[in-house]
This record gives structure tokens, sequence and C-alpha cells, in this order.
């Protein structure tokens, strides 16, 4: 069986992308990507929506291109792999 870890993403930014640097001086992009969903309530007809945000990081070539055209507001379509990274905080 075939295995796909693909995702998309249409979203805004909800600020301008944060740049770094590795210390083999590759850029590192971060975004924060809003998504939404509409609906209409069906008990009390009112229009609803909730807000989904996303972190999505950029590597390399791309995080230079994010950083020089990407700001706050835009609306960004991101496809690529999803990866859960883990941390433990200071409090364990």
């Amino acid at each position: 069986m075939a295995c796909i870890n693909e995702a998309q993403v249409l979203g805004r930014l909800g600020k301008d992308p944060e740049i770094r640097n590795t210390q083999s001086g590759d850029k590192v992009a971060t975004l924060s990507v809003a998504t939404e969903e509409r609906w209409k309530d069906k008990q009390s007809g009112q229009e609803r929506k909730e807000t989904e945000w996303h972190r999505v990081v950029l590597f390399g070539r791309v995080a230079e291109i994010a950083e020089q055209y990407l700001a706050k507001g835009d609306q960004v379509y991101l496809r690529g792999q999803l990866k859960t990274r883990k941390w433990t905080d200071q409090s364990g």
C-alpha cells in the first residue's frame, strides 16, 4: 500500500514571515497562516466563522522568496509535507 504525506493550505498570513539563518547560512522562514471555515447556523440562522492557525516552516530558496515577496495579509497557497514536532516546556 502506498502512503502519501501531503498537505495543501490556502489562507492569509497573520504577520510578516519570521526569517532566521541556520549555522550554515541557509535561510529559514516561519509563516503564521490563517484559514477560515464559514457556515450558517441551522438553529439561529446566523453566519458563523471559525479560524484555524497553521505554523509553516520554509527552507532555503523558498524561504528567501518568502522574505522578499510575502507580507502580513497576503493570501498564500502552500503545498508540502506534514511533520509533527514535539517539545517539552519548562514545566515539563
